[in-house]
């Protein structure tokens, strides 16, 4: 049985572990914080799932708070689990010290906010206790999907190497103001400052740069972990920003004004969050672009969307989700030119797939081969973060992946770099929009 520790929970990411139980997790967990909002907020959301009518949860949280509260953790250890999720600018620093403690350490993205973390990073996982981060989006059908696509080469082909073209194309739309466990998401006036949650290239291309990591092993060789400056390397990188009204930042953070520490930031009286970020890469040769792009208010009906191009030689898979899909995730083949066969052995490839994705069919849309499957395959994303624990928890007591400690390294490695090259070239542009 593990006893779960949170820690100064500053990110609503860290309450949404704890939305489902784990039959080895008890029921008793212990939090230890700075006193404030951060921890009224994540208490707030958390005790709400011991309160819902269907699967309620019966968590008992022993708060300790104060200044010294990470003395107190280390000192106590009344756990052997910890969540980490807050502040990008200490979080390296904590998970050190809980990784001294002996604790194991799951916490939350991003890790860093630039390269002088990475000493730090590879020492945690050099040796146990183990750390890992929380990437959700592993979880999600259509990048199972799309993992097991290019893992087919009677269907897939090969990933197609052209000039001047990504053969891994995935980009991502995310929004400041939204509703999370059906209330008004209230974010920490420091999520704004980069200085402490780092700028936009360090943080959710963590999940893209994931996924590409994931398809880029399926076409080679999943069981080899990548190693940067080996068979991954830097191409460019570049950021911008998102323009942010007082208006908005009061209704977002709950704040009256902006912070002096963002004041440097501010044009006109608008704030310019430096949030946005495009990476393009290599992963053994294959070349690869992600990019992330955040506007202020979600559309009605509307959320986060992905939009992803894998270029083979055989046909083009892409996976949709957007105002034309629903907001749905699709999951799409287009065939070369000429390749008549290729649907066939795209049914019976689907058909054998049953016991890992049931349900799942193929559908003709003219143009495309459409992968359909059932809601039950959809994991909400919210319902993803507790997922996420409990294969944190089932590898602790099983067999830990070979793969991913190395793989986590070459992740954030990748990400530190880009951020310094996005600087120094001068494709940082602090105070203007993409054009």
């Amino acid at each position: 049985m593990h006893t779960l520790i949170v820690c100064n929970p500053g990110h609503f990411h860290a309450a949404l572990t704890l939305r489902e139980r784990h039959p080895r997790l008890s029921d008793e967990v212990f939090l230890y914080a700075e006193p404030g909002p951060d921890l009224d907020r994540f208490l707030t959301v958390a005790r709400s799932f011991n309160k819902r009518p269907n699967r309620p949860t019966r968590w008992r949280f022993n708060v300790v708070t104060g200044a010294d509260y990470l003395e107190q953790l280390t000192k106590e250890r009344r756990g052997d689990v910890a969540i980490v999720a807050g502040r990008t600018d200490t979080k390296v620093e904590t998970m050190h010290r809980l990784h001294e403690a002996g604790i194991h350490v799951l916490a939350d993205k991003p890790w860093l906010t630039g390269a002088d973390a990475l000493p730090t990073i590879r020492e945690l996982l050099a040796a146990p206790p183990r750390v890992a981060d929380i990437m959700t989006t592993r979880l999600e059908i259509g990048v199972r999907l799309l993992n097991a696509l290019v893992g087919e080469p009677q269907i897939f082909g090969q990933f197609a190497v052209e000039r001047g073209r990504p053969a891994i194309l995935i980009e991502s739309v995310h929004y400041l103001c939204k509703i999370v466990t059906g209330r008004p998401l209230v974010r920490p006036a420091w999520f704004f400052d980069i200085a402490v949650q780092g700028a936009g290239i360090a943080d959710l291309t963590t999940h893209l740069l994931d996924q590409v990591m994931g398809l880029a092993g399926a076409a080679t060789d999943p069981t080899q972990p990548f190693s940067f400056g080996g068979d991954v390397t830097l191409e460019g990188a570049r950021m911008w920003d998102t323009p942010v009204t007082r208006e908005l930042f009061r209704r977002i953070t709950g704040e009256p004004d902006l912070p002096a520490a963002l004041k440097p930031h501010v044009r006109h009286g608008v704030l310019r969050y430096l949030c946005n970020g495009e990476i393009d890469c290599r992963w053994r040769g294959i070349p690869a672009q992600v990019g992330v792009v955040w506007h202020g208010e979600t559309p009605p009906g509307g959320g986060d969307t992905t939009h992803a191009v894998l270029r083979g030689t055989r046909a083009t898979v892409e996976m949709r989700q957007g105002p034309q899909t629903g907001f749905r995730e699709e999951v799409h083949v287009h065939p070369k030119r000429g390749d008549r066969d290729l649907r066939r052995t795209l049914e019976r490839t689907v058909a054998a797939w049953q016991d890992r994705f049931p349900g799942t069919k193929v559908s003709d849309r003219g143009k495309s081969l459409v992968l359909t499957y059932p809601d039950e395959l959809r994991i909400p994303h919210e319902a993803q973060f507790s997922l996420v624990l409990s294969q944190f928890l089932d590898n602790l007591d099983g067999e830990w992946p070979a793969w991913e400690a190395p793989n986590l390294l070459t992740r954030y490695t990748l990400i530190a770099k880009a951020a310094e090259r996005a600087s120094q070239t001068g494709e940082f542009r602090a105070g203007t929009s993409k054009p």
